[in-house]
This record gives structure tokens, sequence and C-alpha cells, in this order.
């Protein structure tokens, strides 16, 4: 048998456009200030030959055992960056947020464009989630689940036996691995209501009732229950043990992850990034309206679901794109069929025809290096970073040798990991391990709130770096005391007399 070829026609052009412009999308600066701790602790790690399971960085909670449920992840990017730098990095991001919109694709129906306007759509509302830390991998196994219950609700397809297997390595990479059992959750719940609202209460409708049948209608429940117990036993799967399991639970408990920390607040509708949000939930909205095909009830759970957690922290805005995007396109598909909108993209084009094609398939794939070496160039990151990061304001806490301890800002603890190694930070973004205890207390002197000189006193505080716009570099730059030794546009260092 002959080698069956790729023919380049529109529908295949069309799908090569939209990854490309998906890639290029995810294909962005590495200036996420907590992606600087991941690599850190990646350095350490590879350079110990060990997991970095206590605190190393900080001196709030110096020595104190750590759940690193990100080891795996850290090792990954720190070898990127050291073998491609920063290149490496953005190729991590693009690559995951690709592939993860790929598992989104394949559950969608219709041509190309009629996949192609949703997944845009979602992707830029995804894109909100894509940066260079392990949380990629989150949205990649987010994807790959959906996709695996996708095939046993909609195609009845049971691939289930791979959900264990892929919480074993989920759960050594990123504490994420939650967003997977309550996509199992949801799509149980839809097909307990898919079962009940189509057997059984027209069953009682009738005044019989068929025992059978409602055993018949619940056994996809009880499979899935019965896979997500046996993924739990498999979290187990890891160097902490079973106590993993317990993780999330403590992460979603810390009060100030809700209300000061913004990936976990509700989304600001007056941002920009957000609105591709508003976009992709209205429109899912309408299309179900619209399309003569009725809203299956799994999907209906999944969409509500997992929209009722997105209001709720932005962070979960990526879910949501992943859970909608294949909805969106299948009763979009449906409703412009009925309209009588169809096109035809898979006419084998002609040799002129073809030629164009692959024309434009070189011209988008130099755009896509374009606008990556343009994003990852050198010049490029060293602007944005010291438009984001206190560079020059670190630079200078280096060649001076400030006394410690260090109270810093929350938003550059992970560049001062990474950046200021001489000192041992206050607080940073592992949440997890500082808990709300150090978290409460960081606030209180951050805002200056009443007290914030005692708190600063109890710390043992010598030296500040914080934003110069921040409430507590206002009160030092006034205060007796304190001595403001460096500010620029952007941080302030300020350190107390005789430290």
């Amino acid at each position: 048998m002959g080698k069956k070829r790729i023919v380049l026609d529109l529908n295949t052009l069309v799908l090569v456009i939209i990854f490309a412009g998906v890639f290029a999308m995810a294909l962005r600066a590495p200036v996420d200030t907590d992606m600087f701790w991941h690599l850190r602790a990646g350095q350490w790690e590879v350079e110990n030959g060990a997991i970095l399971r206590t605190d190393v960085f900080s001196y709030t909670r110096s020595g104190e055992d750590w759940i690193n449920v990100y080891w795996l992840s850290q090792v990954i990017l720190y070898g990127l960056y050291r073998l491609l730098g920063d290149v490496g990095l953005g190729l991590f991001t693009a690559l995951l947020a690709a592939a993860g919109m790929a598992f989104v694709y394949r559950m969608g129906s219709g041509n190309a464009v009629f996949r192609g306007f949703p997944l845009v759509i979602a992707a830029s509302a995804a894109a909100i989630f894509w940066s260079p830390r392990p949380q990629m991998f989150s949205f990649l196994f987010s994807a790959v689940m959906l996709y695996l219950l996708w095939l046993y609700f909609k195609r009845g397809v049971d691939r289930l036996w791979w959900i264990p297997v892929i919480m074993v390595l989920w759960v050594n990479l990123h504490g994420g691995f939650a967003i997977g059992f309550i996509l199992l959750a949801l799509t149980a719940i839809g097909l307990f209501a898919r079962c009940f609202f189509a057997d059984v209460v027209p069953m009682l409708g009738t005044g019989q009732f068929d025992r059978h049948a409602l055993v018949h209608g619940l056994k996809p429940v009880l499979r899935l229950a019965i896979i997500g117990l046996v993924s739990v036993i498999a979290l187990s799967v890891n160097p902490y043990g079973p106590q993993m399991i317990l993780l999330p639970f403590k992460t979603v408990g810390i009060g100030v992850l809700q209300d000061f920390i913004n990936e976990w607040s509700s989304p600001d509708f007056h941002r920009l990034a957000t609105w591709p949000f508003i976009w992709l939930m209205l429109g899912t909205l309408a299309a179900a309206a619209f399309s003569p095909k009725k809203l299956d009830w799994v999907d209906a759970v999944l969409v509500t679901g997992t929209a009722y957690a997105a209001l709720l922290a932005g962070r979960n805005i990526a879910t949501f794109a992943i859970v909608a995007a294949p909805v969106l396109m299948e009763h979009l598909t449906d409703w412009l069929s009925e309209l009588g909108v169809r096109l035809n993209l898979q006419q084998k084009p002609g040799r002129a025809m073809l030629a164009l094609n692959w024309v434009l398939v070189l011209v988008v794939l130099a755009l896509v290096v374009i606008k990556g070496a343009a994003a990852l160039n050198p010049e490029t990151l060293d602007t944005l970073r010291h438009q984001y990061l206190p560079v020059d304001a670190v630079e200078y806490l280096n060649e001076n040798q400030l006394p410690e301890p260090l109270f810093n800002s929350y938003n550059w603890g992970g560049y001062l990991i990474w950046q200021a190694r001489g000192y041992k930070v206050y607080v940073d973004g592992r949440t997890d391990l500082y808990d709300d205890e150090i978290l409460t207390e960081y606030l209180a002197i951050y805002f200056a709130h009443p007290g914030w000189e005692t708190g600063l006193e109890a710390a043992g505080i010598h030296t500040v770096l914080v934003e110069v716009t921040s409430p507590l570099a206002r009160v030092l730059a006034v205060s007796d005391g304190w001595d403001e030794v460096y500010t620029d546009e952007q941080a302030g260092i300020y350190v107390r007399d005789g430290g």
C-alpha cells in the first residue's frame, strides 16, 4: 500500500493557521515572578540530586517542611532553561498551550472554521492562565482528562483507565490535579441527571418503574466513581504519600488567597484580558439556545460548574475555556447547518490553489517565528523585566550587602529568590508554605495597618524592599528611624537606622 498523502486543502490550511495563532499567542516573554522561585528550586534539585522538601529560601519558614508538589515540573523547567535559556521557557508555555487546545479541537464538531472560531476565543480566554510555570501541566492534563471523559459520555469509548495513570504523573507536577477530580465529579453528576430526567422521571409519570433500566442507566456513574476512587489511591504515588490528597483543600482554605491575590479573586471584567471569557460564556449560552440539538445534561453541568468556579477565581477561567469550547463548537455547527450555512473546505485544490496554500503556510510560520523572536529578544525581555520587576533595586541590594532580615513585596519574592541569593525573603508565591499566619502578618505590615512598626520589630526587619507606591513605602519615607537608601519609579529600599 502506498503512503497516504496529506493534501493541503482549505480545511487543513485553516487548521494550520489556527494552531499557529494559538502557538504564537502563548509564545510570550517569561516575566512571571513565580516562575523564578520554581527555577531556583529546580536548580537546587538538579545540583543536589534530591527533592527540595524543606524551605531554604525564606527566613519566616526557614528549615520547615515544605510539600513541594511541583518538584518534577521544576526540574523540567530548569532543564529547559539551562539548555535553551529564555527561549526554552517560552517554548514550554507555547507547546503545552497548543497541545491542550489540540485536545479541545478534537472534541469539537464541524469543519476547521466552525471549530476554529470558538477555539480562538477559548484560547484567548485561557491565555490569562498561560505562563512558564507548572500550572501549564495542569492545563494540558485538564484537556486530556476532559477528552477521555468526552470519549466516554459522547462516543461510548471507554479509555477511562488512563485517568489513574495521568493522576500519578499529575500529582508530581502540580497541585492542580484537583481539577481532574472536579471534572470527574461534574461528569458523574451530569450522567446521573441525564439518567434521572430521561428515564426515571418519564417512568414516574406513567406510574411504572423499571428498576433494571435505572440500574443500567446508572452504570456509567458507578464506573466513574470507581475510576475516581482508584485515582485517589493513585495520588499516593509521590514522595509525600497520601497526605498529598488533602493539599488542594489546604490551599483553598487559605483566606488571604481569595482576598488579596489576583488570580484567586473574581475576574475584573474591566480588564481587556477577561473579555474573551465573557464572549465565550455568552456565546456558548447563545449557541445552545439557538441550536436545534438539545443541550446534553453532562455538557450543561460541566459548563455551569466550571463557569461558577471561574466567576469565583480568575485562575479557573482556563478550565472553563477547555470545557465550553467543544460545546460551543457542537451547537454552533448545528445551528449554522440548520440555517443552511455549509462550507466545503475539503475539496481537493488545483495546482495553483495548492501552491498558494503552501505559500500562506510558509508566511504564517514565518510570522510565528518573527513573533517569537520579538517576544524573546534579550532587549525586549530586559525592557519588560525592568517594567514589571525590581531589576535595578535588586542590583543595588546585591552590590551593597544591606543588613538582614529583609522584608519584601509578595509580588517580588520569587524574583528575589532567583536574583538576590544572598538574602532570604520574608514571603513569596508559595502560599501553601506560609499559610494564613505569615500572609496575614505580611499584609498588616505591607498596608501599614496600625501596629505595622511592631510587626517589623518583632520580625527583626532591618531592610525593606517594596513598591514605592505601597502604603508601607510611604510611611517609611517619612518615619524616624528609617533611611531611604534607594528609590526609582518602581521600587524603594529602606534601612533601619543603625541596621
